[in-house]
């Protein structure tokens, strides 16, 4: 079973490793990282670094699509090339899925309109606009692709995965043993429970950091 990330200048780390931690244990999975070239991806924080196996160029199918998120997917949304790619191993997969703003490529590849579909919360609207059913809700799945919300959400959806992929016996064994047992101290994850002030903080600060 041949899993693809793609990775790019500006992830999101979590975006890509956590999911990645759950999927590479599937019996089986292969795990292929592509890039726009083969050698490294910066985070967008430019302090980390993620190796490119290939270039996308040299990937022309895939069992698993997942395309993860950060403030570097704005460039792909206009990215002609990486679009094009993606429509195409589109064609060939079993599974179509982004994390958190990763599903913005997949709406602007023209793979989620008309169907439900999710990302970071504060991206919702840019999610509508490419002509998604834009929900607020943790993972969704319509057809074959797989969306979720920001960041750690992706933990969720690659165990959602798991579940379908190879059954729930070996999803829950993946799951105790990554021990994912989350028991936050702070109820501030969603801005339904965050505080006003700190929810309206957060928003005015990747706001600013969209325009750089």
């Amino acid at each position: 079973m041949k899993i693809v990330f793609l990775l790019f200048e500006g992830i999101t780390a979590l975006d890509a490793v956590g999911p990645y931690e759950v999927l590479a244990r599937l019996p089986g999975a292969e795990i292929v990282f592509a890039g726009k070239q083969a050698g490294m991806a910066v985070t967008g924080d430019a302090k980390l670094r993620l190796g490119v196996d290939v270039a996308i160029a040299d990937v022309r199918e895939a069992d698993v699509l997942v395309v993860p998120g950060g403030f570097g997917t704005r460039a792909l949304e206009r990215d002609e090339d990486v679009l094009a790619w993606i429509r195409a191993i589109d064609q060939t997969t079993r599974i179509t899925a982004s994390v958190c703003t990763g599903s913005l490529v997949l709406g602007a590849a023209g793979l989620l309109q008309g169907r439900r579909a999710t990302t970071h919360w504060a991206a919702r609207d840019q999610l509508a606009r490419h002509g998604a059913i834009a929900v607020a809700e943790r993972v969704v799945r319509d057809g074959k692709y797989a969306t979720c919300a920001g960041v750690s959400a992706g933990i969720d959806f690659a165990l959602t995965l798991a579940i379908e992929l190879a059954g729930e016996p070996i999803a829950q064994a993946i799951q105790l043993g990554i021990e994912y047992d989350p028991a936050p101290p702070l109820r501030a994850g969603s801005p339904e429970t965050a505080p006003p002030l700190v929810r309206d903080a957060v928003l005015a600060r990747m706001r600013a950091l969209e325009r750089r």
